[in-house]
């Protein structure tokens, strides 16, 4: 009878302490980032990389895909984003088995050509990816991962900025956008930027409850 009552007791306290897993995992929430617990679909694209390669839909699938928009004549964002993403790129490889690539879009296509991003990119990370378009094909793009960009400048003089988001888009493996990193926002007058520590945090956390 004892018996019987040790194994009741074992199977309701396996149960109780399955729930509270279960409980904590759902309620626990990125603290940086936007997570999409129903993933939104992506519209079709077509670009092209660093390498001069086609870059589409079907590029994304199998793997964790971190979208941002910027353009090698950034001042600051884009080479910080860069930065702070290599920083952590080992180990989010190491979390995912490695299926993350890291991807930069172009907003300034008239500037950055193929060659021009192969430079840029590969000073970073080898890894890394850099793509490009036409502005008819980069509108509806950055539409679709939630990411603005504007050129309000004139693009006929020599220096020119680009207005861009500093936020990072996350695909899943089925190509689907599942989380936004937001940037730290800083006092007024700096630049915001992700931070990777904080990023590292909240993409562990959302691997773990997609997995």
């Amino acid at each position: 009878m004892n018996k019987v009552l040790v194994v009741i007791i074992a199977v309701i306290a396996a149960a109780m302490g399955a729930f509270l897993y279960q409980s904590q995992r759902q309620m626990a929430e990125p603290k940086h980032a936007l997570l999409y617990q129903q993933p939104r679909s992506i519209a079709n694209f077509n670009l092209t990389d660093h390498n001069g390669e086609q870059f589409d839909n079907s590029n994304l699938q199998g793997k964790w895909s971190l979208f941002f928009f910027g353009y090698t004549s950034c001042p600051d964002v884009c080479p910080m984003t860069l930065q702070e993403l290599n920083y952590i790129y080992p180990q989010m490889q190491e979390i995912t088995g490695n299926r993350v690539q890291v991807a930069m879009v172009t907003a300034d296509p008239k500037r950055d050509t193929v060659e021009q991003l192969n430079n840029y990119i590969n000073y970073f990370n080898d890894d890394f990816i850099a793509l490009r378009g036409g502005h008819d094909t980069l509108f509806p793009f950055s539409r679709s991962l939630g990411l603005m960009y504007a050129i309000t400048e004139d693009t006929n003089q020599e220096f020119y900025l680009v207005n861009h988001s500093a936020s990072i888009v996350m695909t899943n493996p089925q190509g689907q956008i599942q989380a936004i990193f937001k940037p730290i926002q800083g006092e007024p007058g700096t630049v915001p930027a992700i931070d990777s520590e904080r990023m590292l945090e909240d993409f562990k956390l959302i691997y773990s409850q997609v997995n």
